[in-house]
């Protein structure tokens, strides 16, 4: 008898978990608008026992950054945005020390200058929007605009975030944003960027990376990560765990969903824009996402190559993304530990893969996921 595709996922689930050191893990896929896969095991918390199901929530960090960029493209598509304007013209107060020469387009594709977070911030002032934008905006840009790659982890989402709600006629709170305008729209009930209260009790626990070996490879150490990411507000439990970091705005790095609804977002993407009769975007500009943004040998922040899009995304063979496969149509986003969500409109095949144990963006052949990435693809019958 043929091993339905549910089968053959849950499998790659089941290995992972018992085989590969996973913790909890979700999977969701839509193919032609219809969810086809929607699988999960293990543990949401590892400290009480509570197990995964469809409905629980993952800290998905920079996964959030797809929806982040969606929501400027949406006011693209309404003529509220112009890619190729500068940031300043939609927020006079970004335009100081050199920075009044950085367009739309150099936020989206990580070349703006400014990917550092502001000196002393907690945990408690990440929270605060005012707070962070108002800081953005008097930092000094580390190179001029446009000329060089350094990629904003945590401050991507208050630049773009900003440029959304200032051209937004009715200035609504970004997270509010993306809720009306992309989740209810789509269906969407399991995707935020700041979680209501009620939904906290559904979030799975996070077990983080541990620590570096000695002489172990890490950041080079000319990378300036340590001060984009820094130690106060890093991605673990400790910090993204609690209640006040959850519940916030963050959409840069601060995104918590389950799969099936990151797919669905994806699903969007992967039918062009358009899902179940609703469209946010138009095909013609969905057919651009997968394309590499201007070259950059050197990311400053990463100490790598940044391999992102024109759309803000990252395509196949960037680090960590190497669930997606091969497919050069195909794009996405990932987050610090690992999960990850991508279209391929090409096939019309939409995937999202969450887990709760931190993993680094190693060679893919190092995943635990790229194993459940290539069952999907043999589970509906898609090539990698």
């Amino acid at each position: 008898m043929a091993e339905s595709p549910q089968s053959i996922v849950q499998e790659a689930i089941d290995v992972a978990i018992g085989e590969r050191g996973e913790i909890g893990v979700q999977v969701a896929a839509y193919l032609d608008s219809e969810l086809v896969i929607d699988q999960w095991g293990g543990l949401a918390d590892e400290t009480t026992g509570q197990e995964v199901d469809g409905d629980t929530l993952f800290p998905v960090f920079s996964n959030i950054k797809a929806m982040t960029a969606t929501a400027l493209h949406i006011q693209a598509e309404r003529g509220l945005v112009d890619y190729y304007q500068p940031v300043a013209k939609y927020w006079p107060e970004f335009g100081k020390y050199g920075k009044d020469k950085g367009t739309v387009f150099d936020a989206l594709t990580h070349r703006i200058g400014v990917p550092l977070m502001p000196v002393g911030v907690t945990p408690e002032l990440m929270c605060d929007w005012d707070w962070m934008v108002g800081q953005i905006a008097e930092m000094h840009p580390l190179f001029e605009p446009g000329t060089r790659s350094g990629y904003m982890a945590y401050t991507f989402g208050w630049v773009v975030g900003e440029i959304v709600r200032r051209t937004d006629p009715r200035h609504r709170p970004f997270g509010q944003f993306i809720q009306e305008e992309i989740c209810q729209p789509l269906g969407i009930t399991g995707l935020w960027a700041g979680i209501p209260s009620e939904v906290e009790p559904r979030v799975a626990r996070l077990t983080n990376l541990p620590p570096i070996p000695p002489g172990a490879p890490g950041v080079p150490p000319d990378s300036l990560r340590p001060r984009a990411t820094p130690p106060e507000v890093a991605t673990t439990q400790e910090v993204f765990g609690r209640s006040d970091v959850r519940q916030a705005c963050i959409p840069g790095a601060q995104g918590i969903m389950n799969a099936r609804s990151q797919a669905r977002f994806y699903a969007m993407l992967a039918n062009g824009g358009e899902l179940d009769g609703v469209r946010l975007l138009s095909e013609d500009r969905v057919r651009t996402f997968h394309v590499p943004r201007p070259p950059s040998d050197y990311d400053i922040v990463s100490g790598t190559p940044h391999n992102g899009t024109i759309g803000g995304f990252h395509f196949a063979g960037s680090p960590g993304m190497g669930a997606m496969g091969s497919n050069p149509l195909a794009f996405g986003h990932n987050g610090a530990g690992g999960c990850l969500g991508w279209a391929v409109p090409q096939h019309r095949l939409a995937v999202a893969i969450q887990h709760n144990r931190m993993v680094p963006h190693g060679p893919p052949e190092e995943s635990p996921l790229t194993p459940i990435g290539a069952a999907v693809r043999k589970a509906l019958g898609i090539p990698e």
